[in-house]
């Protein structure tokens, strides 16, 4: 069966785009913003799961840093972001990768850094992309959404807006984000609101500060008609250095996920938390229970190198880089790690374990930069396998990159990126 007849069978609009997938097909409505399986009959009886753990023809989810440039210090920051990095991609380099991404289908890009706003060409990369089919999904602390860019971005049908908050209090927030982020935040989410921006995204990382908040997250959501987007903190980047401090003890996952159950309909939670499966029955937690890297996520940096994902910047995980290996399409396809990843995996230490199937292991990134094997428990694993993994001596690796300045700084217009690695604002 082609496409359009997956399309008439499943009573899609023209304006709903399909991507033909050996199972099916891919649907994205982006009006609503929303992604769909269409399955064959003839594979109806293989799980979506096992479907995406031998990989896609291009990603789901495609993550974008265009820069490490931030005005902001976030204590847990994943990519370990500050400096601009020099070798930063050009304008047309990034055109050059869009243009790549429509022909590939990838319906849309969630774009971080850094801070992505402060890149000069950010607005004309957005414009390009949703003009070439690739909307646009951006994170952002909110340091340049004025109500004139909200009223622009409510204008767009292709670009969804999310918004950093960590705390449902400047106390709890700013001592993570730093001082006066919260009032930003907020401030950006009003000009939002006002400009009539609809369903504009609230992400949360959640923390043991700020997991007794998550009524309050959800009702700080409903104030500005946003979404709430909750994601798990990895010992990734600066994240490293503070997960011992800040990760949810394990009385506090339990409450997290019982929340999750009780009130998390309309809550985003991607893979985030698929650690978190074995508490209850199978298919009680929404979200896919399914480490994503190099399957159907990945992660472009802002130099051209591609990671499995955005959560394992490190060699181990580096499939290419977009410039030297022949675009982004070829390293997606044919990169060894990618290959690897796609392979059936090993339970390994998990095998015996009933909630193997539920949990698969736990999230990748948490095991490798703890210095436990891939192959064994997640560090947080809620039967308790993690903790005596912990409590054993290892080794930690740290990031590959590492663009971190010492604070943050005030923002100062520069139209091209700097020769080195700067400490003043690059922006």
């Amino acid at each position: 069966m082609d496409v359009e007849h997956l399309r008439r069978a499943a009573h899609l609009g023209d304006d709903t785009a399909l991507r033909p997938e050996r199972f099916g097909a891919l649907a994205y409505d982006f009006d609503t913003r929303r992604l769909s399986f269409i399955r064959r009959r003839s594979q109806a009886a293989t799980a979506l799961n096992d479907e995406f753990a031998s990989g896609l023809d291009a990603p789901i989810c495609l993550t974008w840093e265009l820069t490490y440039a931030c005005n902001l210090a976030c204590v847990h920051c994943l990519s370990s972001s500050g400096k601009r990095d020099p070798r930063e991609l050009t304008t047309q380099q990034c055109k050059d990768i869009i243009d790549e991404l429509e022909r590939m289908q990838v319906f849309y890009v969630n774009i971080g850094g850094g801070e992505p706003t402060v890149r000069p060409d950010f607005w004309e990369l957005v414009d390009y992309a949703t003009a070439h089919h690739v909307g646009v999904k951006f994170s952002t602390n909110g340091v340049r959404i004025t109500p004139e860019v909200a009223k622009r971005l409510a204008a767009s049908d292709y670009v969804d807006v999310q918004i950093s908050v960590d705390g449902a209090t400047a106390e709890v927030n700013d001592a993570v984000r730093g001082a006066g982020s919260f009032a930003m935040a907020i401030r950006a989410l009003e000009n939002l609101a006002d400009a009539g921006f609809k369903d504009a995204k609230i992400s949360v990382v959640v923390t043991r500060h700020n997991v007794d908040q998550l009524d309050e997250f959800a009702a700080l959501a409903a104030r500005y008609g946003a979404t709430l987007r909750i994601t798990r903190l990895r010992p990734s980047g600066r994240g490293a250095d503070v997960w011992d401090e800040l990760r949810p003890s394990a009385k506090q996952q339990v409450q997290l996920y019982d929340w999750l159950v009780a009130k998390g309909d309309r809550v985003l939670t991607g893979d985030s938390f698929f650690h978190l499966s074995g508490l209850g029955e199978p298919g009680a937690l929404a979200g896919l229970n399914l480490c994503g890297a190099g399957r159907v996520v990945c992660l472009i940096d802002p130099v051209g190198d591609v990671y499995a994902c955005p959560f394992a910047i490190h060699d181990r995980f580096h499939a290419g880089n977009i410039l030297s290996d022949s675009g982004f399409d070829n390293v997606w396809k044919n990169a060894s790690l990618f290959r690897e990843l796609r392979e059936p995996q090993s339970a390994g230490a998990c095998s015996s374990c009933g909630h193997y199937d539920s949990c698969r292991g736990g999230c990748m990134a948490a095991k490798f930069f703890t210095g436990l094997p891939l192959d064994g428990p997640d560090p947080e694993c809620v039967e308790g396998y993690g903790a005596p993994a912990l409590a054993r001596e290892r080794v930690k690796p740290k990031s590959s990159v590492d663009h971190s300045r010492s604070a943050p700084v005030m923002l100062k217009l520069l139209t091209k990126p700097p020769a080195r690695l700067c400490n003043e604002s690059p922006v």
